[in-house]
């Protein structure tokens, strides 16, 4: 196996020699940290948030394009309404929920089978939606969250959007948050090459059933791979490195207030004497005084302005 090695948060891409299967390693410490420390969750739901920022970088790596994509977990009667992680295309991340305690009930300390389907109840959808800047092109795949954990539902959205066969571990917790995912890709069908990449997949398969949560959040990745996958033949990258940065700023939310309109902003401008907007990924509040609102609308206001902060 070869491999350049990479400190600090990363996402690496190896494959198997001369097979249509490869395959993508993250782990985050300081995103992870920087990111998580900006709102208290619940241990559970600190740990689910953990999962989907790195399957966010996983899906990312699989991809080309230049843009940002997102992976929502639209709840169903669970504790979790939202969830929502962002990637772009040079693996920038940042992530939010909102919950419901009252709904997870008792504190639990590990995100099991049964705590997962209390988070995201019945009725809940998984929706990855890619934005690419330079064709202002938009796709989106939506899969009901019925697997047992975040990366079996995800392997559900890859065999359903994708006709991909793809096998993904996910794991988070105070420190650090990584993931594993491999995939079949399309090949040759028939004779010996077939029943070779038949064999390398299932080998992968296995591999990748083995991993051990322990491993995933601490071991050195070479070890993970050689450890796991050592009757194949790997090729191992060097890592592109990831951080967590949020990409609100105070033109953004201009942009929003313009959308909502004059008089709704001058009513909140007159009630409260300032308009102040936070943004759910940074907590970072941006504040508008009377003048600023009346320099925003100056000129009636813009038909185009945008109507999300993103």
């Amino acid at each position: 196996m070869n491999a350049s090695s990479s400190s600090g948060d990363a996402v690496r891409r190896f494959i198997v020699e001369n097979q249509p299967v490869r395959g993508h390693f993250v782990r985050m410490e300081e995103a992870w940290r920087v990111l998580r420390e900006r709102r208290d969750y619940p241990a559970a739901v600190r740990e689910l948030l953990g999962e989907a920022v790195s399957a966010s970088v996983l899906l990312a790596a699989t991809l080309k394009f230049h843009g940002t994509l997102t992976l929502q977990l639209q709840g169903g009667s669970g504790a979790v309404r939202l969830l929502v992680a962002q990637c772009t295309h040079d693996f920038r991340v940042r992530a939010v929920v909102r919950a419901d305690e009252e709904r997870l009930g008792a504190p639990c300390a590990a995100l099991t089978a049964d705590v997962f389907h209390r988070l995201v109840g019945a009725g809940g959808r998984l929706v990855v939606t890619v934005e690419a800047d330079e064709r202002e092109a938009r796709y989106q795949g939506i899969v009901p969250l019925e697997g047992d954990c975040l990366a079996a539902c995800l392997e559900d959205y890859f065999a359903s959007s994708e006709q991909l066969p793809t096998r993904v571990r996910l794991a988070a917790d105070d420190a650090h948050a990584a993931g594993l995912l491999i995939q079949r890709l399309p090949g040759r069908r028939g004779g010996a090459e077939d029943t070779e990449a038949r064999v390398a997949w299932k080998d992968a398969e296995q591999g990748i059933g083995a991993v051990m949560r322990g491993d995933l959040l601490g071991a050195p990745v070479e070890r993970v791979l050689a450890r796991n996958f050592g009757r194949q033949d790997l090729r191992l990258f060097s890592g592109a490195p990831v951080r967590f940065e949020c990409r609100c700023g105070r033109e953004r939310v201009a942009g929003l207030l313009r959308a909502l309109g004059a008089d709704e902003v001058r009513d909140v401008l007159a009630e409260q004497g300032a308009v102040t907007v936070t943004c759910d990924f940074c907590n970072r509040p941006y504040r508008f005084g009377a003048a600023d609102i009346a320099e925003l609308f100056a000129d009636g206001g813009r038909a185009d302005a945008p109507r999300s902060m993103h």
